[in-house]
């Protein structure tokens, strides 16, 4: 039997989010690999092998579903949202470099819709126009990094859409990129705070930056900041497709 492995996204969050052929790829498999909450998403069924680990073994969480591949088995790789986006589709093609024996698996990436544009959605369009997205973990790179970049994203004058903004291990961390986007922004520009977006849980609150507390974000939440043209119209946040 020939193996294969996909790379799938299951979405924001709600079940009708998730895509068809992923739903068909996941009907097909025999095995679903994947960080613990991701895999948990997944309905098991008889001849449907799970295998949950934790967040930070991503590429050995590649490597294991790439041998399973290699050796006739049919693998899901499940993330969030989509996996090209800060998720597991680097990570496998990370372990494919690592492994040139396991470089003829058959590999698919199939997209999912991810929390920035779910969360964006939510909000009205604080995308319209020109955005960055930045992954604010310090895990995989410095911290002097994500603060130049913001800083560019700031001269730029780009909206942008952070990911992972405060966890309980490094909680002072957003409250660092508050300060300077006031600094670089000013105090008026708009900000949402967009928390389990497409769940029963989802919380959309849109303020200044003068306004905003680190309290706010977690890691549940997608934090979107508008341009200087982003305004609102009822309860509704936009930007304009022109500069």
């Amino acid at each position: 039997m020939s193996g294969w492995v996909v790379v799938a996204g299951l979405g924001p969050g709600s079940e009708a989010l998730v895509t068809p052929e992923v739903t068909a790829a996941l009907a097909e498999a025999t095995d679903v690999v994947g960080y613990i909450p991701y895999v948990a998403r997944v309905a098991p069924r008889p001849g449907l092998v799970l295998h949950p680990s934790d967040n930070r073994v991503e590429v050995e969480r590649a490597t294991h579903a790439l041998e399973m591949a290699a050796a006739g088995r049919r693998v899901v790789v499940v993330s969030s949202g989509d996996p090209g986006v800060f998720a597991m589709a680097s990570a496998l093609f990370e372990a494919m470099e690592a492994r040139p024996d396991l470089a003829s698996v058959d590999i698919r990436v199939l997209p999912g819709i991810t929390a920035m544009l779910a969360a964006a959605a939510a909000a009205g369009a604080p995308l319209g126009h020109d955005f960055c997205a930045i992954n604010l973990s310090d895990n995989l790179k410095p911290w002097a990094l994500i603060e130049k970049r913001l800083r560019l994203a700031a001269e730029a004058d780009l909206a942008m859409a952070f990911y992972n903004p405060r966890s309980k291990s490094r909680p002072e961390g957003f409250a660092k990129v508050l300060e300077l986007l006031r600094d670089a922004c000013g105090p008026e520009r708009l900000i949402t705070f967009a928390r389990a977006v497409s769940t029963p849980d989802q919380r959309i609150e849109t303020v200044t930056l003068a306004e905003a507390q680190p309290e706010m974000a977690d890691m549940r939440t997608v934090v979107l900041v508008g341009n200087s043209a982003t305004r609102r119209v009822g309860c509704w946040v936009y930007t304009p497709r022109s500069a």
